[in-house]
């Protein structure tokens, strides 16, 4: 049972469980409509609760939670109930950022803002199944609202939802896609070529940099070293992954082990043998 506070609107409330002082905001369909402030009520098993309890690294969440027009609480609602679907298990804490991004994305297509992404391409590869899943914002909103949002909001969209999957901040999710996009313009540069996005190249070498870049900030090492093998075989793309590995490893702070060149090495081998074809 739970003693309601405030009515945001029909599908949202912040209620108070009895015999507690502690704030929770309940969606669910109907489970504000024609309640009324102090009055005492159950919440169906299909309600979302959320604690107020935390703050956010936009303050405080019970602060959060009621200046958000309660339509966008519900949007990001709705695109966590398709995450949970497709992953199954994730941390639902991202509500009240996400439902916060939204609505300046709104605001910013309604005042014809574009928010450039330049990562877009990248999340998408990167994240794939998040990027899918954030691309239903776009029919919803579009739906309940009239606004159409560019693929550079559902980039964004998509880092939230990485988020609420890999208990990792939205902030790191965008450096390692930051750091994707630096290792794969240094692999054009060093190659001369520019690597077709599309390309199964493309997505190979990305997922390659995407987990070595998670393995260098876990301080993970891999244990067979190629490179002896790959210097003799391919000693261009192994100096080329060398320099890459170098720079790289200044952006993130962190040294890049070295048996990781020869792995790079390996990548880009492919994508100057591919040009070759």
């Amino acid at each position: 049972m739970y003693r309601v506070e405030k009515v945001l609107n029909h599908n949202a409330l912040i209620g108070i469980p009895e015999n507690t002082t502690q704030e929770f905001l309940i969606m669910g369909k109907g489970v504000g409509f024609g309640k009324h402030v102090s009055e005492t009520i159950d919440v169906a098993d299909d309600c979302m609760i959320y604690s107020l309890l935390e703050s956010t690294e936009r303050g405080d969440k019970k602060d959060l939670a009621t200046s958000i027009d309660p339509v966008y609480l519900e949007i990001a609602n709705e695109l966590l109930d398709g995450a949970e679907a497709e992953f199954h298990t994730i941390d639902r804490d991202v509500m009240l950022p996400l439902a916060d991004h939204i609505e300046y994305a709104v605001k910013r297509s309604r005042n014809h803002e574009q928010l450039r992404n330049p990562l877009t391409d990248d999340i998408r590869v990167l994240f794939h199944t998040e990027f899918k899943v954030a691309e239903r914002a776009k029919d919803i909103i579009l739906d309940r609202l009239g606004v159409q949002l560019t693929d550079d909001e559902i980039g964004y969209i998509a880092l939230h939802i990485h988020s609420s999957i890999m208990d990792q901040a939205v902030s790191q999710a965008m450096q390692m896609a930051e750091a994707v996009r630096q290792c794969v313009t240094l692999v054009e540069a060093e190659t001369s070529k520019k690597i077709d996005i599309k390309s199964l190249s493309y997505n190979r070498l990305l997922n390659h940099i995407r987990y070595m870049i998670a393995r260098t900030l876990k301080g993970e090492i891999i244990k067979l070293d190629m490179n002896d093998y790959i210097n003799a075989t391919a000693a261009n793309s192994f100096k080329m992954a060398t320099n890459i590995c170098k720079e790289l490893s200044k952006s993130l702070g962190k040294d890049i082990d070295s048996a990781e060149i020869g792995y790079l090495a390996m990548h880009i081998e492919r994508i100057a043998l591919d040009e070759m074809d």
